[in-house]
């Protein structure tokens, strides 16, 4: 049944495709001239189309390479307290029947709703872009070993935050902000974020959904056109929580669509989801007035994001990555939420860093002591995958804040390495939040002989005294390397900061370029965790890092090739020799750590 509903909606598409009726007309550039009175097409509210009228004051040539900007007054009692309306990007702009561009510019601080207009000869040139793979604006980032709260951060200050001041963000003229409505959030989690979407030209609001169909069955003509002058929505996030971008429909050319007349984020070859929108009304604003609008049903997608518009094509669906999450809170019970994003480098992980931050707030809290324990699994489409788990426990929101970074900087690694194209096909986590600390901390260790012979058994008692004042006590047996009498080799304790210190100072290196997609899944999987203790058992003998690997005991030749000016690599050379590495699991973050020396006797 579900094929033959495909089938059918894909026909219907066909369908209406040969019956839309042709584009309007275009005006040329040339044509366009100072006074002339043309008239505006927008949605004020609900989805009735309404007309303004606009005089044209002239044509700005080359206000960025290679671009004009046709430059307009839009007259009316409505625009004089409004100005140019965030939402009304996209909105055509007809003179004499003929359509010449959208509505895509303002002058902030405007007394009038002087508008700049993108020519129409300028949007349609995005269809003949072609298709390309997306591919992240900066590189591809190191990967540390030990992935903290900042690491994220540090990409998006390097992916988005250094990108969103483009060569007209001093200038007067500025594109129209965009209402990013943001539905099912937490307002307080939605202002964090404000600032960078405001840097982005994007304006965070809460918002609405119109209710979906239950099945594709139902859709209609009517569901899946859309006309000039209708609101249309970018949707990045989708399912039990939402966030979209409202603009206008500015011309549409039997199943494709060409909207806003400026760029969303200017990623080029995209996949968005296309949906109609609903708006509730205008909100007038002397910083910047805005459409409130909820999103409707799924359309299409949007194919091409580029300086001069969006276009999108109706009945084509974009691949979208889901994500499933349970929490359970401190009562226990579960909450279960299902969510789709868009399938991008850049964007899909930020949305995920954002919405899993949302989720625990919604239902754990944000502002208290919050431990945070889950297990995840990231699947890729090749058949291979991520597993993921942890504890996070802190005051007001730093653990949901590492939970969300964690998730996100594992996405953005896999899916922008660079060695294979691979995308995300699922994300399954488990969670649970506990409204306390949930901390350790080292007091004492015992050990019950300093000096032992080869495969001599060393009992180990840790004491650590957690956040709640309990003294807990983990026993360990501990094996005595095989090494020649009289060596003494060290045991270090400790938590995952610590090692990662150690081995930070030891190897030189902060982190390191995998060398292949198996690789960088191979560490991914072993990322060290908050609650675990780790013993790491090694000598004074030295050593080679090489690509990420410690190598130690190599024999004398080999490490003689590897360290050779004619090799290829560049390894480090490490003053100690790794011999075992351990790990014990406890129900709580654990801090701390010591070494301790061991003589290896006859």
């Amino acid at each position: 049944m579900r094929k033959i509903s495909i089938l059918f909606f894909l026909l219907l598409i066909t369908f209406y495709t040969g019956l839309n009726a042709s584009p309007p007309q275009i005006m040329n550039l040339s044509e366009i001239k100072p006074g002339m009175i043309g008239k505006g097409k927008t949605v004020l509210k609900g989805n009735k189309i309404e007309e303004f009228e606009v005089e044209i004051i002239g044509v700005l040539r080359n206000f960025a390479p290679n671009k004009n900007l046709i430059l307009g007054r839009i007259k009316g009692p409505f625009f004089e307290k409004t100005g140019v309306i965030a939402g009304m990007s996209g909105s055509p702009i007809y003179v004499n029947d003929k359509i010449i561009g959208a509505i895509a510019y303002h002058f902030p601080f405007s007394k009038e709703a002087v508008a700049g207009i993108t020519p129409i000869e300028e949007m349609i040139e995005i269809s003949k872009k072609k298709t390309s793979k997306t591919l992240p604006s900066l590189g591809y980032l190191p990967v540390q070993d030990m992935i903290t709260a900042g690491n994220f951060k540090k990409i998006l200050n390097n992916l988005f935050l250094k990108k969103a001041k483009t060569f007209y963000s001093n200038s007067i003229v500025t594109p129209a902000i965009i209402p990013l409505v943001f539905s099912g959030f937490s307002p307080q989690v939605v202002e964090k974020h404000r600032n960078l979407f405001k840097n982005l030209g994007l304006e965070p609001i809460m918002g609405g959904s119109v209710q979906r169909k239950p099945s594709i069955r139902r859709f209609s003509l009517e569901d899946i056109k859309l006309r000039e002058g209708e609101p249309v929505a970018i949707q990045l996030i989708t399912g039990d929580l939402e966030v979209s971008g409202v603009g206008t429909v500015t011309y549409v050319d039997g199943s494709r669509v060409l909207a806003f007349g400026h760029p969303f984020f200017n990623l080029g070859t995209v996949e968005y989801l296309m949906s109609k929108a609903e708006v509730l009304t205008v909100v007038p604003s002397l910083e910047s007035s805005f459409k409130l609008a909820n999103t409707g049903d799924i359309v299409g997608k949007f194919t091409q994001d580029r300086f001069s518009g969006l276009l999108g094509e109706i009945g084509k669906m974009p691949y979208l990555v889901p994500l499933n999450i349970e929490i359970k809170n401190a009562g226990k019970s579960s909450k279960s939420f299902h969510l789709k994003f868009i399938n991008d480098k850049i964007l899909t992980p930020t949305f995920i860093y954002i919405a899993l931050q949302n989720l625990v707030v919604d239902v754990g809290r944000s502002i208290g002591n919050l431990s945070l324990a889950f297990n995840g699994d990231i699947y890729l489409d090749n058949g291979k995958s991520v597993h993921l788990e942890d504890l996070f426990s802190g005051s007001l929101d730093s653990s949901a804040e590492e939970f969300s970074n964690l998730i996100a900087a594992v996405v953005y690694y896999l899916v922008n390495n660079q060695f294979k194209e691979v995308k995300i096909h699922k994300i399954d986590i488990k969670a649970s939040c506990e409204e306390d600390l949930n901390v350790g901390y080292l007091e004492k260790v015992f050990i019950d002989k300093f000096e032992a012979r080869p495969g001599d058994i060393l009992s180990i008692k840790i004491y650590t005294r957690t956040s709640k004042g309990k003294l807990v006590e983990n026993r360990v047996n501990l094996q005595v390397p095989y090494l020649p009498p009289g060596t003494e080799f060290n045991i270090l304790i400790g938590d995952s900061r610590s090692i990662f210190q150690i081995e930070s100072a030891q190897y030189r290196k902060r982190y390191f370029m995998p060398r292949s997609l198996d690789q960088l899944i191979r560490l991914l999987n072993n990322l060290r965790k908050n609650n675990r203790i780790y013993f790491k058992l090694f000598t004074s003998k030295k050593g080679i890092f090489l690509n990420g690997e410690e190598m130690p005991n190599l024999p004398p030749l080999i490490q003689r090739m590897l360290l050779s000016p004619r090799a290829s690599s560049s390894p480090s050379i490490t003053s100690f020799s790794t011999i075992k590495e351990y790990q014990l699991p406890v129900p709580f973050v654990f801090n701390g750590s010591t070494i301790i020396p061991i003589k290896v006797k006859e």
